[in-house]
């Protein structure tokens, strides 16, 4: 009896089930993840690692890590990375589109039918912050108990948080993140390394190489393309890529980016923009993101 057209159907439907869980998954913590990305991260944590052991601690910290060092919205780079963990590439779209696509329907929604109201102040989305608090304070004392066990790296811990604070620029956070690499590496140069879950990613290097060819292409090229072609949408294409390009540290950090892009051209005026600013803090779901699509800007 020949079973590979069975075991083929098998191996398809749990790689169909593992994609439909990712989106389910990642849909849920879409609709209830507010606080913006220091929140997603600890509720990232307490749903992917402590309640379905996706992966372990030291997992998640690298990747957290990885992800931090990289521009662009690092809380969506963590969901995403999970996804691609979990079920492959096609499992890191489906975790991309479980978290923003409700808050950017809602977004929408809010734009078109509640301008004018104040729902950024309003007590129930206060309270949704207050928790998303708590979860923060429980996911970072989690953490800090297993990532950080002896003096030497509370010490560090402790200094990269103080410098932070002192100076809250995206270039510092880098350079913090770089400096406490090369300290640790130095520190536990002898150190046996932990015993950590074997992540496999599904993504191939040709695959890779190709996407990190077109990062840089598009970086340097949109520029020219929009100084020679008075397009708008390409106009707003490079606007919008050039600021999650180059902008370390989350949705908060790009801001003065946006500001810039969209308020001196005319597509957002300061007012607009500041209630889109708003709307996005009472929405759940990654921050830039929805900053991006709050504002209107003109059609092509």
């Amino acid at each position: 009896m020949n079973t590979e057209p069975q075991q083929a159907l098998e191996v398809t439907n749990a790689k169909s089930a593992s994609l439909w869980e990712v989106l389910r998954v990642s849909t849920k913590l879409g609709l209830t993840s507010f606080g913006g990305p220091i929140a997603h991260l600890g509720y990232f944590h307490d749903e992917y690692v402590r309640r379905r052991k996706w992966m372990d601690e030291k997992a998640y910290a690298d990747l957290v890590a990885l992800c931090q060092f990289l521009p662009g919205p690092a809380s969506s780079q963590v969901g995403i990375g999970i996804g691609i963990v979990r079920a492959g590439l096609w499992g890191g779209v489906m975790a991309w589109l479980g978290f923003t696509l409700p808050s950017v329907i809602v977004l929408v929604l809010f734009a078109l039918l509640l301008q004018g109201f104040d729902i950024a102040n309003a007590g129930w989305i206060h309270g949704l912050k207050i928790v998303a608090v708590a979860i923060v304070a429980q996911a970072v004392l989690g953490m800090g108990q297993k990532l950080t066990p002896d003096r030497s790296r509370i010490t560090i811990a402790v200094g990269a948080a103080a410098l932070v604070l002192l100076w809250p620029t995206a270039y510092t956070q880098v350079l913090i993140i770089a400096a406490a690499a090369i300290l640790g590496l130095w520190l536990y140069r002898k150190s046996p390394d932990p015993s950590s879950q074997s992540l496999r990613i599904a993504v191939g290097k040709p695959f890779a190489i190709g996407c990190l060819v077109l990062f840089f292409g598009l970086l340097f090229a949109l520029p020219l393309l929009r100084q020679t072609f008075d397009i708008k949408w390409l106009a707003i294409f490079d606007s919008f890529y050039r600021s999650g390009s180059l902008v370390f540290g989350g949705g908060h950090v790009v801001l003065p980016l946006l500001e810039r892009e969209v308020v001196p051209t005319g597509w957002v005026s300061p007012q607009d923009f500041l209630a889109g600013y708003g709307a996005a803090q009472a929405v759940p779901g990654p921050l830039l993101l929805l900053q991006g699509i709050s504002g209107r800007c003109p059609a092509a």
